[in-house]
């Protein structure tokens, strides 16, 4: 990933960050009572984890170097 350019670094972000309001809205918005979606939602949390941490590592990629 060192390899993107800012934009592109940006573009990814707003994708990712999209991605992971949608998973929001899927996560709070299952009215489903039963267990058997339980395992979805586990599933949906962790791929939100990893978008969080993706995130993160892009942002911090945005930022420049300082020295202290």
């Amino acid at each position: 990933m060192e390899s993107l350019s800012q934009d592109q670094i940006r573009q990814l972000l707003e994708t990712l960050k999209n991605e992971d309001r949608d998973l929001d809205f899927l996560i709070e918005n299952d009215t489903d009572p039963s267990g058997i979606d339980q395992i979805r939602i586990q599933r949906l949390k962790k791929r939100k984890q990893a978008l969080k941490d993706e995130i993160a590592q892009l942002e911090s990629m945005l930022l420049p170097d300082i020295i202290a």
